[in-house]
């Protein structure tokens, strides 16, 4: 399964959500919505406004939660 993170730089919610994914071994991608639309489109059809957002198969949510990101560990 891909592990998406939507962020923006200088977020620090983004960066503690990444941090711990690189922490936990988990891999993902990166998408910058500052830099690419089809992020930005993506998180208006998921009904998202704000950063972070991490789309994991089914399971996807805003903001850094860190049993979430714990929850990922599976995935990894």
């Amino acid at each position: 399964m891909t592990i998406i993170v939507y962020s923006k730089p200088d977020c620090p919610q983004c960066e503690l959500t990444k941090r711990d994914m690189d922490i936990l071994g988990i891999e993902y991608q990166t998408v910058d919505i500052t830099r690419e639309q089809a992020g930005v489109e993506r998180l208006a059809q998921l009904g998202y406004r704000s950063a972070p957002v991490v789309e994991a198969g089914q399971d996807i949510w805003s903001g850094y939660d860190q049993d979430k990101i714990k929850g990922l560990v599976s995935y990894a």
